[in-house]
């Protein structure tokens, strides 16, 4: 009976602990950032299950039925895109330069406020990739309303005159451009059938000799085996065929020792290895004086 008020007062203590009541804890910053975008994040979920919940369903249907069901299935896929806000905004043009930009928009095939789901990259990569000026295209699709276009444009590398044509083409000889040529500054000029292939190969000869390469105005192309160089002055250098290096070389020193391309020649011949012909211009004859004018008149 000793220990009855002992407990007691023990039960009395606890119940008065218990009965106290904790203050209440301050939420986080994270917290409270979650609460207010919580009506904001709940879309957001659903829509990524969604198309996580299609992307599998489209893949069963794919094995099960890769010819049929698979059009259908990518209909509703469409449409649920568009139930999500799924729509073009914006489209990011890279690495243009010279493509005329009419050309790749039209090339895209798309404009603002399709259906993002509707656009297949891969196809509009194959389109704009038919563009002369393009040689390489990248195409992405990003969520939810931007679409990303990377080009890698060929580089103007020389006119090209045949048949009485100029075109602007690249190093490979594609042609890239048929208007516009003065904008595209000094370019090396080629002319004749077959110099739109085989004149990047002479134009690297010529730009390793500075003094024969800054005096060539054209590289003429003769019967698709070899070149002539055609001066600012008018001299033709006849170039031997398939010893174009050894020739240039020569050539170059002549012009150090002897300033043989200022001269006034209608043609220098190279074709022959030891040998060099000169061809001087044709000098106009004479006028007469006056008084031979008259004498002869008298006479007459």
């Amino acid at each position: 009976m000793a220990r009855d008020p002992v407990r007691a007062a023990a039960r009395e203590r606890l119940s008065r602990a218990s009965s106290v009541q904790k203050a209440p804890e301050r939420p986080s910053r994270t917290r409270i950032w979650l609460k207010r975008r919580r009506a904001l994040l709940r879309p957001a979920i659903y829509g990524v299950v969604g198309l996580g919940v299609l992307g599998v369903a489209f893949l069963a249907v794919r094995a099960v039925d890769p010819a049929g069901r698979v059009r259908s299935l990518a209909e509703s896929f469409s449409g649920v895109g568009d139930g999500l806000g799924l729509e073009v905004q914006q489209v990011i043009l890279e690495g243009r330069r010279n493509t005329p930009t009419d050309m790749i928009r039209a090339a895209l095939g798309v404009s603002r406020g399709d259906p993002m789901l509707e656009f297949s990259p891969e196809a509009a990569r194959s389109r704009i990739e038919t563009i002369a000026w393009v040689q390489h295209a990248h195409v992405e699709r990003r969520l939810p309303g931007t679409i990303l276009v990377r080009i890698d444009e060929r580089r103007p590398f020389a006119i090209w005159q045949n048949n009485g044509q100029f075109v602007i083409i690249d190093r490979e000889g594609k042609v890239v451009a048929a208007d516009g040529l003065d904008q595209f500054g000094p370019l090396p000029l080629l002319v004749g059938t077959g110099a739109d292939t085989s004149g990047p190969a002479l134009y690297d000869l010529l730009r390793a000799q500075p003094e024969v390469n800054e005096r060539v105005q054209a590289m003429v192309r003769i019967h698709e085996r070899r070149w002539n160089l055609r001066l600012h002055t008018g001299t033709d250098v006849l170039l031997p065929e398939g010893a174009e290096a050894a020739a240039i070389q020569r050539l170059a020193e002549l012009q150090r020792e002897a300033r043989l391309l200022d001269r006034p020649l209608a043609a220098i011949d190279l074709r022959l290895p030891d040998r060099l012909v000169l061809r001087p211009t044709r000098q106009a004859e004479p006028a007469e004086q006056p008084a031979q004018q008259a004498t002869r008149a008298r006479r007459g």
